[in-house]
């Protein structure tokens, strides 16, 4: 089974090298991109170090996804946003699913870096909210047949929920799976922001998408994030 890994990047070159040296640890044949929205920083020099191509697109994380799953090789698509890690156990998981598929999609569990009980909180409402109503964050990575992918039209052209409208895109098709281990993402916007604050945030804008409010309202909310 063939794997391409799709990488969005804005700035990112202080996380990206983490996930790059995870993924070089990865015991599947893969073809990783790394789908640059315009840094100005050294991100591009960060995935060129490690042996990664580099594409440029226009800024916007699911124009930038997009763009990446059109030029990498692969029967199923890895999307991981750039300031995840993917522990060993994460990597058995996705090696175990491609070549024993239990779905057509899957993503894996969310575990939040940083101490404190507010992250715990985060983490569990992650997994309550992925398992009682079926809508992972961007956060959990997302691994998909690139023939359900292609089907669904990809990534919808969205400032802000093209995770959560892609998955919602694959459940009318197909099975979800829930991998049962997970991606490390980084802390930086909850202790930035507080994460009671921001954990309260993201629950009213997950609410306001799904109740119709348009995404773009919605991205008004949600402070920029280097991706």
């Amino acid at each position: 089974m063939s794997l391409g890994i799709v990488i969005p990047t804005l700035n990112e070159e202080e996380h990206l090298a983490g996930i790059l040296e995870d993924l070089a640890r990865l015991e599947v044949g893969r073809d990783i991109v790394v789908v640059d929205g315009g840094s100005e920083d050294a991100t591009a020099a960060v995935a060129a170090r490690a042996g990664v191509r580099v594409l440029r697109a226009p800024r916007g994380r699911a124009l930038q996804m997009n763009a990446g799953a059109a030029v990498v090789t692969g029967e199923w698509l890895c999307f991981l946003h750039a300031d995840v890690r993917m522990p060993a156990d994460a990597r058995a998981a996705l090696r175990e699913t491609v070549a024993r598929p239990p779905a057509d999609a899957a993503v894996w569990k969310l575990a939040v870096e940083g101490a404190g009980v507010w992250m715990r909180v985060v983490e569990a409402g992650a997994l309550l909210r992925d398992r009682l109503g079926g809508l992972p964050y961007g956060d959990q990575g997302f691994l998909v047949r690139r023939t359900v992918f292609e089907a669904v039209g990809g990534f919808p052209s969205l400032p802000i929920m093209e995770d959560v409208a892609l998955a919602r895109a694959v459940r009318r098709r197909t099975r979800l799976a829930r991998l049962p281990a997970a991606l490390v993402a980084s802390g930086r916007r909850w202790r930035r922001e507080g994460a009671y604050r921001t954990w309260i945030r993201n629950a009213v804008l997950m609410t306001a998408y799904l109740a119709g409010t348009p995404p773009e309202r919605l991205a008004r909310w949600y402070p920029p994030e280097p991706r």
